[in-house]
């Protein structure tokens, strides 16, 4: 059935909305909503669409304008912190998984020559950035260390697979000059983003930078301008959306286009689900068998290798096993590449339907896999226990002539316990001598080493770790982190637990909804911390300030007080 392009919008985009809605009502995960709307109104469902190109090239709008978010909240020193975990972890995961892969696919199928399994290898190896960028970002966790390991790994995978297009057309008849080639158009696409982004563009945002709709209009100009280069370079063009982010990340209007892209993000975003639904096949016994053997191999070698590569780092449990769940799933440019090599004639028509089915149903399996990564944690502990392979020992991170239990107990490190252990540190640095903390954050305890401080590694929720962390024997035990980033708790769990262990000690909790305030108090908290009082006092004096002209003076006063602070998370 044809039908205009703005009728095929519209029938994609409330084919969505009602899936999506039925989806909410089952409690189901968004993109299976979407790839499921796809499929049903696609060439093998419905038949509502039959041509979906102009859909594709729709919805690939909205992957750049994703990767182009998601390069704006991109902290490259944070991210360089982690490089050599990163690199290593993505160089043995993808030269790993795609050697492996060639073997097992070349031999056993359903590969139909060593050519095609190299295709297939390389498909196997790369995971969705749009999957998991998405999941983790809802969730959270883009900022914690294993989300940053994640993302670190995609963006070395996306390279590779960039690599491996720009030797693709002469696969039968490889040369080093191509490989050469491709990578350095990269770094030419890298250098011009910097030189425009560091003399080109201040001034220019500066000039309009009163007329916001103009900073948005030059953000997104700036943005397809750069995949634009990227597409002309031969390159990936979300390749390009995603530099463009990450170049004027520090520029002070970050905040505003995120703020006024994401809508416009979210509709296009959709349509690249939905869009990616339309090719999947009607399914088959074949096709089904050979998807499960598929996946069965892409779980497992990811899990392995990503796994094995960072426990080797000494990560510990948790940030070695939530990236490798995170990283459990097909990338989009894998489509690409099969669908480049079934052009080329490379690559079978059964080769890119069963790539086709994986994909849907990886994206459906990670989507519950991710959202449920601390429980699938807690599962696998035992399991890693019974193979003698040991969690990070505390004593590692311990001063060695500090063994002794310690009257202050933190549990749990993020943004308000590093202020609080830098306030200590300038005011009453004997305390820090008296201090534990409990996190499983590896960086983290590296740098309270440094300070003297104890350090002790696990999950703050675990009973036996609170009991060896000396929690009985504290006298004062705090816990600053808010519900939101307490995973598979609460402050109010934390709480019952911490005076079952201490009956005596004085408890200080968390609090964001002022009506948990009198629950925390019943169940035995001494006092509840409530940041968002503090906020609040702390803007109506900026208000006063600015009332009285004081402003920049306030201003100049926190500046001060921020460039003497050293603290464990800037």
């Amino acid at each position: 059935m044809g039908h205009g392009l703005v009728t095929e919008i519209a029938i994609c985009i409330i084919a969505a909305w009602i899936v999506a809605v039925l989806s909410q009502v089952a409690r189901q995960p968004l993109l299976l909503a979407y790839l499921v709307a796809g499929f049903a109104i696609g060439p093998h469902g419905c038949k509502f669409i039959t041509n979906a190109n102009d859909i594709a090239t729709i919805s690939e709008i909205g992957l750049n304008l994703l990767l182009f978010m998601i390069g704006l909240e991109i902290d490259l020193k944070k991210m360089l912190s982690a490089g050599k975990v990163i690199t290593v972890t993505a160089a043995v995961q993808i030269l790993g998984c795609v050697c492996f892969g060639w073997v097992v696919f070349d031999l056993i199928g359903p590969a139909q020559n060593r050519l095609e399994a190299v295709y297939l290898a390389t498909a196997a190896a790369m995971s969705s950035t749009i999957i998991i960028v998405k999941i983790l970002y809802d969730k959270r966790e883009l900022e914690t260390l294993a989300g940053r390991i994640t993302l670190g790994v995609l963006v070395l995978q996306d390279i590779a697979v960039i690599l491996f297009l720009a030797i693709q057309p002469n696969l039968k008849n490889p040369a080093i000059s191509l490989l050469l080639l491709a990578l350095g158009k990269v770094i030419l696409l890298v250098a011009v983003a910097f030189v425009v982004s560091r003399f080109v563009l201040p001034p220019v945002f500066k000039l309009v930078a009163r007329l916001p709709e103009l900073v948005l209009v030059g953000a997104l100009a700036w943005c397809f301008a750069m995949a634009g280069f990227a597409g002309w370079l031969g390159l990936s063009t979300a390749m390009g959306a995603l530099i463009a982010g990450v170049m004027i990340s520090t520029f002070p209007y970050t905040l505003d286009v995120v703020a006024k892209v994401t809508s416009l993000r979210d509709f296009f975003v959709t349509l690249f689900f939905v869009g990616l639904g339309m090719k999947i096949p009607v399914p088959t016994w074949g096709y089904g068998l050979w998807t499960f053997f598929f996946c069965v191999f892409l779980i497992g070698s990811r899990l392995a290798a990503v796994f094995s590569i960072l426990y080797s780092q000494r990560q510990g449990y948790r940030v070695s096993l939530l990236p490798a769940i995170n990283l459990c799933q097909m990338s989009e440019l894998s489509l690409v590449l099969l669908a480049l090599g079934n052009a080329s004639g490379d690559v079978s028509e059964n080769t890119v339907g069963i790539a086709a089915f994986s994909f849907a149903f990886l994206a459906v399996g990670s989507t519950y896999a991710m959202l449920q990564s601390d429980s699938l944690l807690r599962q696998a502990i035992p399991w890693f226990n019974k193979m003698d392979l040991h969690d990070l020992d505390q004593t590692t991170f311990i001063v060695a002539s500090d063994k002794k239990h310690k009257r202050i107990c933190l549990l749990g490190f993020s943004w308000t316990a590093s202020s609080l252990v830098e306030e200590i540190q300038r005011e009453q640095p004997a305390l820090l001598a008296e201090m534990t903390v409990v996190d499983f954050n590896p960086l983290v305890h590296s740098r309270l080493k440094e300070r003297g401080v104890r350090a002790i590694y696990g999950d703050i929720t675990q009973r036996d770790v609170l009991l060896h962390a000396g929690l009985a024997e504290a006298e004062i035990v705090i816990c600053s982190l808010p519900n939101t980033v307490l995973r598979g708790a609460n402050n109010l769990k934390m709480l019952r637990q911490v005076r079952e262990l201490n009956p005596a000690a004085h408890i200080i909790v968390h609090a964001e909804l002022l009506s948990d305030i009198p629950a925390l108090y019943k169940a035995g908290a001494s006092y509840v911390s409530t940041p968002r009082l503090l906020e609040a006092a702390d803007l109506l004096h900026a208000i006063d300030a600015a009332e009285k002209k004081l402003l920049a003076e306030k201003r100049a006063a926190q500046l001060d007080q921020l460039e003497a602070r050293t603290e464990v998370i800037p």
